[in-house]
């Protein structure tokens, strides 16, 4: 898929930052946050017409903006998205991979396909995107990135296991990078692991749990992550976890995993999912966000026919 770009001539030292997943949720914050700087933004994602809003949002506070309508796990689409970027800005100072999707499910009642598309989005769809910007950063002598993870990148919940899998699997990759530009000067690489979050993300998730997913107490405002990702590349520090039970998140799991073992399924159907029931769909893992129509449930209009057909259960009309 080609990337597609509308957007604003710049001028001026303003920073670049490219923003990936900048929709909604944490990426959209994160806009907010750099327009408010009056940086030049570069805003990816696959929902073109909620760029555009955002576009216009982030210019009404100071910045400007250049959108891209591109999926992250198609590497010619993402760097395309960098090829823009330097045609209209002459670089990127910053990028912000905060692209994610998630589903819920038991590991054998998620379809594979659902599985696999989790996969692609947030492990293939981060190796694209830091491939992308470490060339851009060699190539112009540095750069800073910073990956959005989780807390769930440091401990493991059930009935999200694809999602969990692709986070431990970035924190490696993040650290692996880390390691890699201490040889070379000006490159740098930091991560932020939020807790539960207050964004759409839940509700766009596939879901084959039979209740809705919600983020479990406490769950913090999408600017106080956008807050942590900005002091990171800043470069106060290599990374930040956001939540307050985060650390005793990750405590229990490694000091007690018995114990943490045996509270974490009660825990997570009473936190993690509330008491409304919903029908097998597979949200917004195929088809952009805002293409998703939900029924109460909530439920999308549409499915895409290959994750109801290999699950075998009826999409709704």
């Amino acid at each position: 898929m080609s990337a597609q770009l509308t957007g604003v001539d710049a001028g001026g030292s303003a920073p670049v930052v490219l923003i990936t997943g900048a929709s909604g949720g944490i990426g959209a914050a994160v806009t907010r946050a750099y327009a408010l700087r009056g940086a030049r933004l570069v805003l990816v994602a696959r929902s073109r017409n909620r760029l555009q809003a955002l576009r216009a949002e982030a210019e009404t506070l100071g910045g400007q903006a250049l959108v891209v309508a591109a999926d992250v796990t198609d590497a010619r689409a993402v760097d395309g998205a960098f090829a823009a970027a330097v045609a209209r800005f002459g670089g990127v100072d910053v990028v912000v991979h905060a692209a994610a999707v998630v589903a819920y499910g038991r590991f054998e009642e998620v379809p594979s396909d659902v599985w696999d598309r989790v996969v692609a989005v947030n492990v293939t769809g981060t190796s694209n995107v830091a491939r992308a910007a470490l060339q851009r950063f060699r190539e112009q002598g540095g750069g800073r990135l910073v990956a959005v993870g989780s807390v769930l990148s440091l401990a493991t919940v059930p009935l999200m296991g694809s999602y969990v899998t692709t986070k431990w699997h970035n924190r490696a990759l993040v650290r692996v990078l880390q390691q890699e530009a201490r040889q070379t000067p000006g490159i740098r690489i930091g991560t932020v692991h939020p807790g539960a979050v207050r964004t759409p993300i839940y509700a766009l998730a596939a879901n084959f749990a039979g209740r809705v997913g919600r983020p479990p107490p406490p769950v913090y405002p999408p600017e106080t992550v956008a807050d942590a990702v900005l002091a990171v590349a800043d470069g106060k520090r290599r990374w930040r976890s956001v939540g307050i039970a985060n650390p005793v998140i990750a405590l229990a799991f490694t000091v007690l995993p018995r114990l943490y073992d045996v509270l974490v399924t009660p825990l997570m159907k009473v936190a993690g999912l509330t008491r409304q029931p919903v029908e097998a769909h597979s949200g917004n893992l195929f088809t952009a966000s805002e293409d998703v129509r939900h029924l109460p449930g909530p439920l999308p209009r549409r499915l895409p026919s290959t994750s109801v057909a290999k699950s075998g259960l009826r999409a709704p009309l």
